[in-house]
């Protein structure tokens, strides 16, 4: 399979264009694709630098590059449209027909997507991440009447990620509790749970794949065993049902499908936009 390469240019961390750019080419899964991301290229010596980058891909006999650009600045777009690849200027997509139709003209401002032009979304963010930080994994805080959301299901299932990815995506205060051998033996949960069962979300995965995830964390012993996994999620099912908690096979989606599901299922609201 020939190895096609593909580039995230931006003039700040790189984050949009790789997510918008592998999205695209994930809808091609019969091609091989080598992914090169060149952030902060904020001058005209990275921005020729950046074409130097591009060019010696197809020099070396390989197929033309794909380039995928959220660069603001007009004249460090200009110069990277002189690479030798498929350049796909997200801006270009977007922003002009947006610009015709708001009828107004863009800031062309670097880094607002990301940067700090909005201090109380990201100060929002910053506390939900504390937030879940001190309610991982049942932690000490367990200040569960202010959590939008909480997290239950068995060790290693995705509730840690998953939290933090809501609290620094949304702003979204999520606090995670993992099941034990206490509430498997007997099958009901704690009353400080009970207490905010509206809030709860269960998270659940295939058996061989959480095995996998355990024995590369602790390969040796019981937490491991095959026996010990597939009794922990017969259990953590009872569990669910038993409290009617809405849950979600973890296993074949990512963190991003994973809370966007949650956040449809609950109905929680985002503090802060994207």
């Amino acid at each position: 399979m020939v190895e096609r390469t593909v580039f995230f240019l931006s003039d700040q961390t790189g984050v949009t264009a790789e997510t918008l750019g592998h999205s695209l080419i994930t809808q091609f899964s019969a091609k091989n694709f080598r992914q090169m991301t060149l952030p902060f290229i904020d001058t005209e010596d990275k921005a020729r630098e950046a074409v130097r980058t591009i060019n010696a891909v197809q020099e070396q006999g390989a197929p033309r590059p794909i380039v995928f650009s959220t660069l603001v600045q007009g004249e460090y777009r200009a110069i990277l449209k002189e690479a030798n690849g498929l350049h796909l200027d997200i801006f270009d997509v977007f922003l002009e027909p947006l610009a015709r139709e708001l009828d107004e003209e863009p800031s062309f401002e670097p880094g607002r997507a990301h940067g700090m032009s909005d201090i109380d979304a990201y100060m929002k963010r910053i506390e939900a991440t504390n937030f879940a930080l001190a309610n991982d994994d049942g932690g000490m805080s367990r200040n569960y009447d202010v959590a939008d959301v909480i997290l239950v299901g068995v060790s290693r299932s995705g509730k840690t990620p998953t939290c933090l990815y809501l609290a620094l995506q949304y702003g979204v205060y999520a606090a995670n509790y993992p099941l034990t051998d206490e509430e498997f033996e007997s099958g009901k949960l704690p009353d400080f749970l009970v207490k905010q069962k509206e809030k709860l979300f269960g998270l659940s995965i295939d058996p061989d794949r959480l095995r996998q995830i355990r024995k590369e964390r602790r390969p040796m012993g019981k937490y491991s065993s095959a026996q010990q996994v597939r009794f922990e999620l017969r259990e953590t099912g009872k569990i669910f049902r038993r409290y009617g908690i809405p849950n979600v096979d973890t296993t074949k989606f990512s963190i991003e499908e994973i809370s966007s599901r949650i956040l449809d299922s609950t109905g929680v609201e985002r503090r802060v936009r994207p």
